[in-house]
């Protein structure tokens, strides 16, 4: 594979792919063990929603630190930030010490909060903003949905083998490894003179470059309502597999993979499905595709057809989340790509809070069969949306600029 044969970003996607095994690792782990330490399930839930905060509250302001500094160096930096944060779990032996893991999950997500958005910057920089860049994020979210599948019920089952420690020994060791590839990239960027802008100044040049945007301005609030969607989805995905599908809570890891098989299908064809339509036509093809098949998963008779239907969710969800990924890297200038990076993933956070916190309370009010009508139709709103918001033929997504050594 020709992209493979770039050195920096070979290895851009090989640390990506390390750490990711060793992140995924503790998606069950981690609730589990402080379930298990303390018995309660406000603690498991406190830590899962301690997790969109550092994106959310800080991100905003990553982007600006990102923007004039190299983007290798804070990335790893960031892996280093986040094996020591995970090795504070290992002092969480007991209910009295729960604090160390809420720490822990903080200074981790804030350590990706850096990470993510400098990833985002620094790709493009290594690979130009052609044709390499659909296949770059392409490969990226095929490996990422490979992992996705396959570390959480390692991660589980490790849990009940060796136990707790050999999972975080084994995260630690793939931020580590993470680093350590991350610190031989070659590539470098000059800070220039309207990189140094400070403070509110900084950030206020990132909120105007996506504000004078259309395109960009247009895909934040397009996937802000989408994610949204996504989010109470997400949050009402036991309950309705447990009340609707009358299935064991444990049924959701098959709703799972079905979503990741269509994950992997979608990223392998993304390359291609960019040279299908235009920009705007594609995203609103695929947010129709998703909220179609929320609509189907919600109303699925039965497992087989539920899982069926996660995987129709994946597939275009895939091609979608490329897809603006791809084009906010082409349209972003150069010098703002971290901050502007940095204020879509704070986007994708606060819709996650939203999302997670809306969904079960409308719940409770209308039950569980409408609200999940309902979260699958706002889905479907955001493909008008994208239609109002984002122009038919964005002007600089021809570029084609190479990376500079």
């Amino acid at each position: 594979m020709r992209l493979l044969r770039n050195g920096d970003f070979r290895r851009l996607w090989i640390s990506g792919t390390i750490s990711g095994i060793g992140s995924w690792l503790l998606v069950v782990a981690i609730p589990v063990h402080v379930f298990q330490l303390t018995g309660s399930a406000a603690a498991t839930g406190l830590t899962v929603a301690l997790e969109a905060v550092p994106a959310l509250i800080v991100g905003p302001w990553a982007g600006v630190l990102l923007d004039r500094w190299n983007l290798s160096r804070a990335m790893w930096l960031a892996d280093l930030a986040s094996a020591a944060a995970v090795a504070l779990i290992l002092f969480a032996d007991s209910a009295d010490r729960i604090w160390l893991v809420y720490v822990a999950v903080l200074a981790e997500n804030l350590a990706t909060t850096v990470f993510r958005p400098a990833a985002r910057a620094l790709t493009p920089a290594v690979v130009g903003t052609g044709e390499d860049l659909a296949a770059a994020n392409s490969l990226s979210a095929f490996s990422g949905s490979v992992i996705r599948l396959a570390a959480p019920p390692l991660g589980a089952l490790v849990l009940t083998g060796p136990g707790i420690t050999f999972v975080l020994i084994l995260d630690i060791i793939s931020y580590l490894l993470s680093a350590a590839i991350i610190a031989s990239i070659s590539y470098r960027r000059l800070v220039t003179e309207t990189q140094t802008d400070k403070g509110f100044q900084a950030l206020k040049e990132g909120l105007r470059g996506v504000a004078r945007s259309k395109i960009l301005s247009g895909i934040l609030i397009a996937n802000g309502v989408f994610l949204t969607a996504n989010a109470g989805a997400t949050a009402l995905l036991v309950p309705f597999t447990v009340e609707r599908l009358e299935a064991p809570g444990q049924t959701v890891g098959y709703l799972i993979s079905g979503l990741g098989a269509g994950f992997l299908l979608g990223a392998a064809l993304s390359p291609k499905a960019l040279t299908w339509l235009s920009i705007r036509d594609l995203l609103i093809v695929t947010q129709l595709a998703v909220g179609a098949a929320f609509f189907a998963l919600f109303n699925a008779p039965n497992i087989p057809s539920a899982i069926a239907a996660t995987a129709l969710i994946g597939f275009p969800g895939s091609i979608l989340l490329i897809t603006a990924e791809t084009t906010v890297q082409r349209v972003a200038p150069t010098e703002l790509l971290g901050r502007i990076g940095s204020l879509f993933f704070a986007m994708d956070s606060l819709t996650v809070v939203i999302g997670a916190l809306t969904a079960p309370a409308l719940a409770g009010l209308i039950g569980l069969p409408l609200t999940l009508n309902t979260i699958a139709a706002f889905a479907v709103l955001a493909a008008p949306v994208t239609l109002v918001a984002v122009p038919s033929h964005p002007a600089k997504l021809s570029r084609t600029k190479h990376p500079t050594p």
